[in-house]
């Protein structure tokens, strides 16, 4: 039979703007402000991941590109991944 995930008290501080919003969120979703902060730090780790993997993939297809076009749009994109736009 499967373990069930161990959990880890955290305590954090929360500016009072985004404590407001998660407690608007967590009423309207009728569940807790624990479990809407754990639905978004969930959603910000899985976004950090695809980000990074598409950042790879970029500098994967700059690596073997040939064709000066397109290395230049891939530098470009790649650039604006890093520093923003």
């Amino acid at each position: 039979m499967a373990q069930p995930e161990r959990t880890v008290r955290q305590s954090i501080s929360l500016p009072s703007v985004i404590a407001r919003r998660v407690k608007s969120l967590a009423k309207r979703e009728r569940t807790s402000a624990n479990r809407v902060i754990i639905d978004l730090i969930e959603t910000g780790l899985e976004t950090r991941e695809r980000e990074k993997q598409a950042f790879f993939e970029l500098a994967e297809r700059l690596a073997v590109s040939s064709d000066a076009t397109e290395q230049k749009h891939l530098k470009k994109e790649l650039a604006r991944i890093t520093f923003g736009e």
